[in-house]
């Protein structure tokens, strides 16, 4: 006869505070990992931080006002939240004259607008 037994991490709590994102674990475990993993959870006020849902059966967290969401596994191997690059850099770029912008990307278009062979 054989038991199987689930072993996967599933979170039975989550606690927010302005240091630490800790979760706790329905096998009795606590994991926290800094705020600043989350950008969006440490630029969040206190209230938007304590609406949360735990999603998937105990496999993540949800935060639908600042729309977040944290997994376990995210969590237990170390895995912080990219902050998205700028949209400053894309802004640059899109200010430049057309012709710069042409000749920077090397486009087979002289100044005519016809295609150099």
């Amino acid at each position: 006869m054989s038991i199987v037994v689930n072993t996967e991490a599933r979170i039975r709590n989550i606690k927010v505070t302005s240091d630490t994102i800790t979760a706790y674990l329905i096998d009795g475990r606590v994991l926290s990992v800094p705020l600043a993993w989350s950008w969006r959870l440490s630029e969040a006020s206190a209230a938007q931080r304590a609406n949360f849902e735990i999603i998937g059966d105990g496999q993540g967290v949800h935060w639908p006002d600042v729309d977040e969401d944290i997994s376990v596994d995210g969590m237990l191997h170390g895995v912080p939240a990219r902050r998205p690059q700028t949209i400053l850099h894309f802004r640059k770029i899109s200010r430049e004259p057309r012709d710069k912008r042409l000749r920077r990307s090397g486009s087979k278009r002289g100044r005519s607008g016809a295609r150099r062979c």
